[in-house]
């Protein structure tokens, strides 16, 4: 019984390993989002020469947390020509909730959605808030958290920020994946 439950196991990391197609140190290629009014959005009319990816949510309190770590990363790297695609993958948010949620919150970026969590799972994201930097050649250089702890006063690594200013100033990015924490991304029921 135990040998059945481990096959099982491993079959199942295996199957959502197949479905993960842009993977850390490999090229990330176009895809589609929409904004909140419905509009299909390019990833290519996006992107930068160094773009942030990063997954979030409205209901979800561990990414509500980060929400003013956010602005003040997108108000710092953007003036740097970091360009940042947020994402919301969440089935259980529509785009009224993610339009309203920017507003009260004072988003200086977009919130785009993903439907049927297409994207999510090309990233193979699975929580929110996570992250992935992509360089100007299209490779993931990092994918994790944005930092290492809900509290700002316990923070002792910045994933996200480290992995900015080292694919900035041209150079290798020491940590290259963290464990990203938070709620898992409500994905829509596929048949």
């Amino acid at each position: 019984m135990k040998q059945i439950a481990w096959v099982f196991a491993v079959l199942l990391v295996a199957g959502v390993g197949f479905a993960q197609e842009f993977a850390l140190g490999g090229k990330v290629g176009n895809f589609t989002l929409s904004d909140v009014e419905g509009a299909p959005v390019e990833f290519s009319a996006l992107k930068g020469d160094i773009t942030v990816v990063l997954f979030v949510a409205t209901k979800c309190p561990i990414s509500n947390d980060y929400n003013e770590r956010m602005k003040a990363l997108y108000q710092e790297y953007s003036a740097k020509g970091v360009k940042f695609v947020v994402i919301n993958s969440n089935s259980s948010e529509p785009a009224s909730e993610v339009a309203d949620h920017m507003k009260q919150n004072g988003f200086p970026f977009l919130v785009y959605k993903d439907a049927n969590n297409v994207v999510a799972d090309r990233f193979g994201a699975t929580v929110t808030p996570e992250s992935f930097v992509i360089d100007k050649t299209g490779t993931i250089r990092y994918h994790g958290h944005i930092d290492d702890s809900r509290n700002p006063t316990r923070i002792q690594t910045q994933g996200l920020r480290l992995a900015l200013d080292a694919v900035l100033a041209g150079g290798e990015v020491k940590t290259t994946e963290t464990k990203a924490f938070g709620c898992t991304i409500k994905r829509a029921k596929k048949s």
